[in-house]
């Protein structure tokens, strides 16, 4: 009798079983019951030990880190937790960086308000799809691999952070320093509908400008006063020109205040700047942009400030992540033919651009599918856990080296 040539896939599929499927669901609503919002350092620590126990179960050597924001105190309250493990202690290359953060935008109360809930073949609740669904990812892989015995054959570093959700300040240098000892990067964002991976990404970064000038009474003494809100009103109209579609330079005045009373001069206004790019040489042209913004006044008395600048450069597929993107795409055709992946770029940022820009190959959106990251309609597809476990397994074990 010949051999059904879609036996092996489906021998592989069955592979990840109920057991595994249902621990995963524990596991889920486990971490996104914490409330671990960035400012939430005791709950973002809770996270990371939940996932310390879990690898050292599996051989890792764990570290919870506290990193401290240049920008802030060193006191305790102000230092960052963040996850670093290793199977392979003082190695100084690793085949596989698995990358991810711990925090979500919610603040405490939200779990109470809405905790994790299974309706239907979704799952809901705070940081469900971005990104606690990712990290469970990463670590039912690496359980995984530990079961077929394919563990031991690779160098994994794995880098959960805590503050990626306001810039990764206080992270990023670690992450790009475990990033230049990687082969290559996985970052557990969320997968998109559709089982659409993140290959490229704009940059970006914020912009705040003040503007100060001098009070009068605005129907008096109106000629005493230099109007700060008109000042900025001529700074967002210069800002609005950065705009332009054709090379993916977005430059958005999101917030804007300024004035007290109505009959007063106002003597100081606002505007906070989202600017994204998607070509590397943007980075230069908008932070001098914006640096010239003082010297470039229009009303007499008032001064400009400007603080800010771009942070995370742009996510550029090179050669050699679409060689990597190739290696996906080759293997979930060989999983199962109706998981049909695509490669996208997006306007978000995530840690993936810091990797990307050293030149080691990222690819992103390599959590559990979902949608709708920062909302409470937030949500992850059930039906797609399996999947990207058995898909993301099969990639690392291509890199397993037999001793």
């Amino acid at each position: 009798m010949t051999k059904n040539i879609m036996e092996p896939v489906q021998q592989h599929m069955q592979e990840i079983t109920q057991k595994r499927y249902d621990l995963f669901l524990k596991d889920f609503e486990t971490i996104v019951n914490i409330d671990s919002s960035t400012d939430n350092k005791s709950g973002v620590e809770q996270v990371a030990r939940f996932f310390e126990k879990r690898l050292q179960e599996i051989g890792f050597e764990v570290k919870i880190l506290k990193l401290a924001n240049c920008n802030k105190s060193t006191h305790e309250d102000d230092l960052v937790p963040c996850l670093e493990a290793t199977n392979r202690p003082g190695a100084e290359k690793f085949d596989i960086m698995m990358l991810g953060h711990m925090d979500t935008v919610f603040p405490p109360g939200e779990v109470k308000k809405r905790p994790f809930k299974i309706e239907g073949d979704r799952a809901t609740g705070p940081g469900v799809c971005d990104m606690k669904g990712g990290l469970l990812v990463a670590l039912h892989v690496l359980e995984k691999l530990k079961e077929n015995g394919t563990l031991d054959d690779l160098s994994v570093c794995v880098a959960f952070n805590g503050d990626e959700e306001t810039g990764s300040e206080a992270s990023q240098e670690w992450i790009k320093q475990k990033a230049l000892m990687s082969q290559r990067v996985f970052v557990f964002e969320p997968c998109r509908p559709g089982y659409r991976f993140v290959l490229q990404r704009k940059g970006g970064g914020w912009f705040f400008v003040t503007a100060k000038g001098i009070s009068a009474h605005a129907g008096a003494d109106p000629e005493k006063g230099a109007n700060a809100v008109v000042e900025i009103a001529h700074q967002i109209v210069a800002i609005n020109k950065l705009n332009d579609l054709e090379i993916g330079t977005s430059a958005q005045v999101t917030v804007v205040s300024g004035g007290d009373k109505v009959n007063i001069i106002p003597n100081e206004a606002k505007a906070s700047v989202d600017v994204r790019i998607s070509r590397p040489e943007e980075v230069e042209r908008v932070n001098n942009f914006f640096r010239s913004l003082s010297q470039n006044t229009h009303i007499p008395g008032v001064t400009v400030s400007v603080e800010g600048f771009i942070d995370r450069p742009p996510m550029v597929l090179d050669e050699k992540t679409r060689t990597l993107w190739n290696l996906f795409e080759k293997k979930s055709r060989e999983l199962d033919k109706d998981m049909k992946i695509e490669g996208i770029s997006t306007g978000g940022c995530s840690d993936g651009n810091f990797t990307s820009a050293l030149g080691v190959p990222t690819i992103d959106g390599m959590g559990i599918v979902g949608a709708n990251s920062h909302r409470e309609d937030e949500y992850v597809e059930l039906a797609s856990i399996n999947r990207m476990i058995g898909l993301i397994t099969d990639v690392c074990q291509v890199f397993c080296i037999k001793k």
